[in-house]
């Protein structure tokens, strides 16, 4: 199973957001995402945050907070996300390699084109302080089911 990091980061009131319009092929053409990737072999779920989002923005991470578990499974296809909210970067952004960055207010965020799985959990990541533990289910791309997990694929 695949296990990826998958990060919000919020600086000045807007969250970062990433355009997948590069690649191409890419499960996330056309969608707006958060920042991540995959977590290598030998690497901490954090080592991959830090290295994905310098990577992906040039910034540097200062401070996140690790905020829950996602498992989207997709027709045969599973994944892991460990997702943060990071909360302090420095540096100035670089252009990505696998689409556009650009800010947005909170408000804006839901009227993004995003993983239908997306409009689920990104309100509670953006107003609760609980740990969220969802399973996304779905098939063809398309939402099926939503519920929540018990707490113990943490590692």
């Amino acid at each position: 199973m695949d296990k990826t990091v998958l990060a919000y980061i919020k600086k000045d009131d807007k969250y970062l957001m990433l355009f997948r319009n590069k690649k191409k092929v890419d499960i996330n053409k056309g969608k707006w995402i958060g920042i991540g990737g995959h977590i290598e072999k030998d690497e901490s779920k954090e080592q991959a945050l830090v290295r994905e989002i310098k990577e992906e923005t040039g910034l540097d991470v200062l401070h996140y907070v690790y905020r829950g578990e996602l498992l989207f499974v997709n027709n045969d296809f599973e994944e892991i996300m460990h997702l943060y909210l990071v909360d302090g970067v420095k540096g100035s952004l670089i252009e990505c390699d696998e689409g556009e960055l650009a800010w947005f207010k909170k408000e804006e965020l839901m009227k993004l084109n995003m993983w239908e799985g997306d409009y689920k959990f990104l309100p509670l990541l953006l107003n609760t302080e609980d740990f969220i533990c969802l399973e996304l289910r779905y098939s063809d791309d398309q939402l099926v089911e939503v519920k929540k997990m018990e707490q113990d694929i943490r590692n």
